[in-house]
C-alpha cells in the first residue's frame, strides 16, 4: 500500500446528489438583477434563456439535489474519475510534500465541463427546448456540450473565442464531429458581434462577447432555443460538485487529508467543483483545509478586480451580479488558457473568497507552461493550459513543504487534457510565448465602467 498511485472508486460509488455549498455558507447570495432595469431579475426574464429546473437549482438552498438517473447513466461512461499520487512529480521536486491529483481529462470531451453539460442538456430536453447555444473560450466547454447535445438529440450553435478559434483548430473540429454548429467570435451573425468587429475588425474576442453573442441568440430565438454556461452561475458550480465528492472518498482510500486543494480559476466551476465539498467538511466537521484558487496574471479578477456588481457579458444582455470584475469590457491578453480569459468570476465563489473562506493567487504564463512541461515529463499526462495554473501553484505549494520540511498533502485538479493545445506548447518549447500581465493602472479605471447600482447586496 505504500507505493500505491491509483485510488479508484467503482460504478457502485458514482455519487447520486451535488452538493449546494449555499445551504451551508455564511455568505447570504447576493440578487441577481435584470440588466435592463438594474433590479432583482424575475423568473419570466430568466426564462427567456434557461430552462425553469436550472432556473431552480440556481436560487435552491437545498443541501443536496438528486442526479437524475438519465444523467448519472451518461455519467458513466467515465465516472467516478481517477485520483491518483503524483510520486514521480514528487521525487523531481524532491519535497517531503505528498501530492495527489483528480484527473477529470478522462471525459470523452477531455475535461470536467462534462459533468455539467450532460446536465443542462438534460433538463434542456425534459423542458422541450430543440436547441442550444453557447459560448467557448479554448473550446474545453463547448466540446463538452456538444457531446451532451448529440446524447439527448438537440441542436448546438457554439460561439468560439476567435483567438482560441485560430489557436485551437482541432477544438472546433471536435465539436463539428459531435454535430455542433461553431463560430468565431466576435461574428457577423449578431449584433453583438457586428459592433465588436466595427470598434475592431482585427478583435481577438472575449468569452465576453462570445456570451453575448449566445445570449442573443438564444433571446431571439422565441423559446426555440437556450443558453448554456459553462462556469459563473451557481447551477454550474453545483454540477460540479461531484467531483470533491468523489475526491473525499478517494482521500479516505489514501488514509490522507489534503492541507491544500488547489484549482485553477477562470469563472469558477472547476475549483468550485472540487472544494466546495472540502469547504462544507471546513464549516461542519472542524477540518481547517486551505483552498487556494489559482488565476492567470492576465485577468486576475479576484487578486485584482474590484467586488461589485457587473455584467456578465460585454453587450450588457446577461444578468448582473456581484462579483469580482475587471469590467465587463475588459480584453484580456491573447493567453493560451482561453478558458480562464473572463472578466469576472462566479459570484458564489467571490462572495466566499470576500470572506476569507477561500485564498487565490495570480501567475504567469510562463511560468504555467514550465510547471506543465515539468508535470508532462515526470507523471506523462500533458494538462490543459487552464489546468496547468493548477499545477504551477501545487508545486509552489511542494517547493514551500520541501523549504520548511513539512509532510504537506496536496491536493490539485487537473481539470483537463491539453491534447488540442500542442501549438501553445510549441511556442513555449521554441521560446516564442510571452508574458500577458493585466495593467495595473487600469485598475482606477473599473468602477467607471460598472453600472450604477442603487441595491445593496
Amino acid at each position: 500500500m505504500s507505493d500505491r498511485i491509483q485510488f479508484n472508486l467503482t460504478e457502485a460509488d458514482l455519487p447520486k446528489f451535488w452538493y449546494n455549498i449555499n445551504a451551508d455558507s455564511p455568505v447570504k447570495p447576493a440578487p441577481v438583477l435584470n440588466p435592463v432595469t438594474l433590479e432583482p431579475v424575475t423568473p419570466d426574464f430568466l426564462s427567456t434563456i434557461f430552462p425553469i429546473p436550472l432556473i431552480m437549482q440556481e436560487v435552491s438552498m437545498e443541501r443536496y439535489i438528486e442526479i437524475p438517473e438519465e444523467v448519472r447513466e451518461v455519467y458513466k461512461l467515465w465516472r467516478p474519475t481517477p485520483l491518483l499520487r503524483a510520486r514521480r512529480l514528487e521525487k523531481a521536486l524532491g519535497t517531503p510534500a505528498h501530492i495527489y491529483y483528480k484527473y477529470e481529462g478522462t471525459s470523452p470531451s477531455g475535461s470536467h465541463k462534462s459533468n455539467t453539460a450532460v446536465a443542462q442538456a438534460f433538463y434542456n430536453k425534459i423542458s422541450g427546448t430543440q436547441a442550444m447555444t453557447t459560448e467557448t473560450g479554448a473550446g474545453q466547454w463547448g466540446s463538452a456540450v456538444a457531446m451532451a447535445c448529440q446524447f439527448f438529440g438537440m441542436g448546438l450553435e457554439v460561439y468560439m473565442v476567435r483567438v482560441s478559434y485560430e489557436q485551437k483548430p482541432y477544438r472546433h473540429h471536435l465539436m463539428e464531429t459531435y454535430g455542433a454548429e461553431v463560430f468565431p467570435s466576435p461574428s457577423t451573425r449578431t449584433q453583438p458581434g457586428r459592433d465588436a468587429l466595427a470598434s475592431d475588425p482585427n478583435s481577438p474576442g472575449s468569452l465576453g462577447i462570445a456570451i453575448s453573442e449566445a445570449v442573443e441568440v438564444a433571446a431571439l430565438s422565441g423559446g426555440v432555443k437556450k443558453y448554456g454556461l459553462g462556469s459563473v452561475l451557481h447551477h454550474v458550480l453545483l454540477h460540479q460538485s461531484i467531483i470533491g465528492e468523489e475526491a473525499l472518498k478517494q482521500m479516505d482510500m489514501a488514509g490522507e487529508y489534503p492541507d491544500v486543494v488547489i484549482g485553477c480559476v477562470g469563472g469558477g466551476s472547476n475549483f468550485s467543483g472540487i472544494a466546495f465539498p472540502f469547504l462544507r467538511e471546513n464549516l461542519k466537521n472542524g477540518q481547517r483545509t486551505r483552498l487556494l484558487a489559482v488565476e492567470p496574471s492576465a485577468a486576475p479578477s479576484m487578486t485584482k478586480g474590484l467586488y461589485a456588481f457587473d455584467y456578465g457579458d460585454a453587450a450588457k444582455m446577461a444578468p448582473v451580479i456581484k462579483m469580482h470584475t475587471l469590467g465587463h469590457d475588459y480584453m484580456p491578453p491573447a493567453i493560451h488558457a482561453g478558458g480562464l480569459r473572463y472578466h469576472g468570476m462566479a459570484p458564489t465563489l467571490c462572495g466566499l473568497y470576500d470572506a476569507g473562506l477561500v485564498e487565490a493567487v495570480a501567475v504567469h504564463q510562463k511560468a504555467v507552461f514550465e510547471a506543465a512541461v515539468l508535470f508532462t515529463r515526470s507523471e506523462g499526462i500533458l494538462p490543459a493550459p487552464e489546468s496547468s495554473h493548477a499545477i504551477r501553484a501545487a508545486i509552489d505549494e511542494a517547493l514551500k513543504a520541501k523549504e520548511t520540511g513539512e509532510k504537506k498533502i496536496i491536493l490539485f485538479n487537473l481539470s483537463g487534457h491539453g491534447h488540442f493545445d500542442l501549438s501553445s506548447y510549441d511556442r513555449y518549447l521554441t521560446g516564442k510565448l510571452e508574458d500577458m500581465e493585466y495593467p495595473d493602472e487600469e485598475i482606477a479605471h473599473i468602477p467607471q465602467r460598472l453600472p450604477q447600482v442603487s441595491i445593496q447586496a
